[in-house]
């Protein structure tokens, strides 16, 4: 093996170690999050590791069959947490708020 292709390859390797503890410590966070929003964020980011390894997958095998899958994935994270983000936002409106716009929803 040449220089760089050994350079190449150590940090390929760095990369999926990175992306490995990046999940295992999403894991934690998602399982031990204090709030349903904590768990949320953490399942987003979740995604985002997702297509990085998929990334780093798709480089190490210098292969682009990964990229259509990943570009899926990049658009249901962030429907999903579009779709989060609207749930949690009408739940946590304080309740003189919810009167209000339900009052004008009556007229």
């Amino acid at each position: 093996m040449s220089g760089p292709e050994t350079v190449d390859r150590v940090l390929m390797t760095a990369a999926v170690v990175f992306v490995v503890v990046a999940a295992a410590l999403l894991l934690f966070r998602i399982s031990r999050g204090p709030s349903m929003l904590d768990r949320a964020i953490g399942l987003d980011v979740f995604a985002a590791v997702i297509i990085a390894g998929l990334g780093a997958k798709s480089a190490f095998a210098r292969d682009s069959f990964y990229f259509p899958i990943m570009l899926v994935l990049a658009f249901l994270g962030f429907t999903g947490s579009v779709g989060i983000a609207r749930f949690i936002a009408v739940r946590d409106r304080p309740l003189s708020r919810r009167k209000a716009a339900g009052k004008e929803g009556q007229r």
